[in-house]
């Protein structure tokens, strides 16, 4: 395992590299520069502005400075957020968006799981294809039409909930609701099937046999198999709440990084582009990481061999 970790940890520093470097190049492949506005600035304030970000050097000296700065966790000043660094606006805005995306993971996990489960014990009847046919529709409908959708009946029409903003916590309710919609979909789904497959087990019909009680089959030996692909989707499932809060964030006009990261992309500000990106890009790459070794952890059926490769033991 500890092998294992090791190699895992050296791909996810060489995936983080190779993130950095497109980002770099790409970012400077947009077309215009960071201070082309509606109304141009005169040719020596550009020069100056250039000068005070480093844009006046070479593209091989920016790309290495820029790296540097990577290694270091320094992603330097925002071209527009003239009295913070990039740093410190992650450090705002982040804690907003992390409280929406875990929330709407929490929701999915509390109410998939047994969705799913009752989905799996109640097949083919009428319980079973309702659930069916709302997580077909959930997953189809993205999470801004969500979003229109609570926001035109629960704050419009009904007066139940304020429209947007952020501030209390009653603002925060819409937004992660329109978030958490989709993978509460996924993990109901995930979960059915998951549960079918376990209940037609050589040991589930034995332990029926042997006469074990209907909770003991199902909370005890089921379920607990069951949820081995939840474990191993939810890492998927947490990297897609958080990026869709970029979208949630920009409808309800709540102030997280996801905003601040769009802001960015149409302003060219290459700081903010870069810093955000190899910042989601770090996040992502811990939570897979941590899921991978849970995942060997939870199952011990599952070992990692010289190789560094998971099997079934």
């Amino acid at each position: 395992m500890v092998k294992y970790i090791v190699k895992r940890i050296a791909i996810a520093i060489l995936t983080l590299f190779v993130i950095a470097t497109f980002t770099f190049w790409l970012s400077r492949a947009i077309p215009g520069g960071p201070f082309s506005r509606e109304k141009p600035l005169a040719p020596t304030v550009i020069a100056n502005l250039e000068r005070k970000y480093g844009l006046d050097k070479p593209l091989i000296e920016q790309y290495l400075i820029y790296m540097k700065n990577v290694a270091t966790f320094d992603f330097g000043l925002s071209y527009y957020a003239k009295s913070e660094t990039v740093n410190q606006i992650i450090e705002r805005t982040f804690p907003v968006s992390c409280l929406i995306g875990l929330w709407a993971f929490i929701i999915a996990i509390i109410l998939g799981i047994p969705l799913g489960t009752v989905s799996a014990l109640m097949e083919n009847r009428a319980a079973d294809s309702v659930i069916k046919i709302a997580t077909t529709l959930f997953i189809a409908v993205p999470s801004f039409v969500m979003a229109s959708f609570f926001m035109y009946f629960l704050g419009y029409q009904w007066k139940l909930l304020p429209v947007a903003m952020w501030g209390t916590w009653q603002q925060t309710i819409m937004p992660i609701m329109a978030l958490s919609v989709r993978p509460l979909a996924t993990i109901t789904k995930y979960m059915r099937s998951s549960m079918l497959e376990v209940l037609d087990t050589d040991y589930i019909r034995t332990s029926k046999a042997k006469g074990a009680n209907s909770f003991t089959v199902i909370y005890v030996h089921a379920l607990k198999n069951a949820l081995l692909p939840i474990l191993t989707v939810s890492g998927r499932l947490i990297v897609n709440v958080i990026c869709g809060s970029i979208v949630i964030e920009q409808i309800f006009a709540i102030p997280g990084l996801g905003k601040s990261f769009t802001q960015s992309v149409l302003g060219r500000d290459y700081s903010m582009i870069m810093g955000v990106t190899v910042f989601y890009a770090m996040l992502f790459i811990c939570i897979f990481l941590i899921v991978d070794i849970l995942y060997g952890l939870v199952d011990p059926r599952i070992k990692v061999n010289q190789n560094s490769k998971q099997e079934v033991a």
